[in-house]
């Protein structure tokens, strides 16, 4: 459905994207990964027509965006990371502005307002003004505001970035709901969980290259990353360590926690003989700690750093 190829935008000296590419299906939710100044909101920039690419194509639904811009808005709905309301307006109030932007129909534009408003449940607030809400409430009334159009697509830059526990679930609640419903979906987020949450395809960007995409199986298989299984010994003195150490090179012990260290392929299977072969040498056990490959474990073998805000 969607197809980007080969983009690259530069702003003077500085490269927010090199060469850029990737492929979304329909249905999808397709998670963009990266730090901020990764080149995530360019990326959502170029897609919702706001910013042309120095190179290469974008394919939307058939469309080249570089020939018409006019149809890409109205299949695309976009959810800026900023928030953009009227304060003193209540929210019907800037539903009803922002969906005339769109020229809808006065009485379809009054049914739409009340649908997106029930879909991220503030339908009970319609008549409230912006400035009384929070600001995950305000995040909400963003997302209803891209959706008053009807859009096949639905584009998302950072939709939780200071939203407070509960109305973060409300977020994922509607995105998962639209994408139930047969919605494409964008993601671009810095939060790991999230993108491990519900995001079928994931790319990792930085310094505005995509390091590696596809599914988190896929990503784990890229990045070569294994579970870690981490031993606490009872008492253990050195010969024991060597002994244990000596018939399994594989393990490595951490002489600085006092805890022997063996990657696996899978712990549910390794465990069991990997704990035999430690009790066979004359190890005691004291304590098991298992850490299987998550995303943050792939982005940090990938990128070869933490995550950062």
């Amino acid at each position: 459905m969607i197809t980007v190829r080969s983009v690259s935008k530069s702003y003077g000296n500085i490269d927010a994207l090199k060469n850029v590419s990737f492929n979304i299906e329909k249905g999808e939710i397709y998670g963009i990964l990266g730090p901020n100044g990764a080149g995530k909101s360019t990326i959502v920039n170029i897609l919702n027509t706001l910013v042309k690419p120095d190179t290469g194509d974008v394919i939307i639904d058939g469309v080249n965006i570089k020939n018409d811009g006019e149809t890409i808005k109205l299949i695309m709905g976009v959810v800026p990371q900023e928030i953009a309301l009227y304060e003193e307006l209540s929210a019907y109030e800037n539903l009803m502005f922002w969906g005339g932007l769109y020229d809808i129909p006065k009485p379809e534009l009054k049914i739409s307002v009340q649908k997106t408003l029930e879909i991220v449940d503030l339908a009970y607030r319609k008549n409230d003004r912006i400035k009384t809400f929070s600001g995950g409430m305000k995040r909400r009334i963003n997302i209803a505001c891209s959706l008053l159009h009807n859009p096949r697509i639905l584009v998302l830059d950072e939709p939780t970035v200071g939203v407070d526990p509960q109305n973060r679930n409300h977020i994922f609640e509607v995105i998962e709901r639209l994408n139930n419903e047969g919605m494409t979906i964008i993601y671009t987020t810095h939060y790991m969980e999230e993108a491990e949450r519900f995001c079928d395809k994931i790319a990792i960007i930085d310094a505005g290259q995509i390091v590696a995409q596809g599914t988190l199986k896929e990503l784990r298989q890229i990045s070569n990353v294994t579970d870690q299984l981490t031993i606490k010994l009872a008492d253990a003195d050195n010969e024991t360590i060597a002994r244990i150490t000596s018939e399994n090179p594989l393990f490595m012990f951490d002489s600085t926690t006092g805890t022997l260290k063996v990657e696996c392929g899978n712990i549910g299977h390794d465990t069991p003989i990997i704990l035999n072969q430690i009790q066979n040498s004359g190890g005691v056990i004291e304590r098991i700690y298992t850490q299987g490959t998550n995303l943050e474990s792939v982005y940090l073998k990938l990128t070869g750093k933490e995550l950062r805000d």
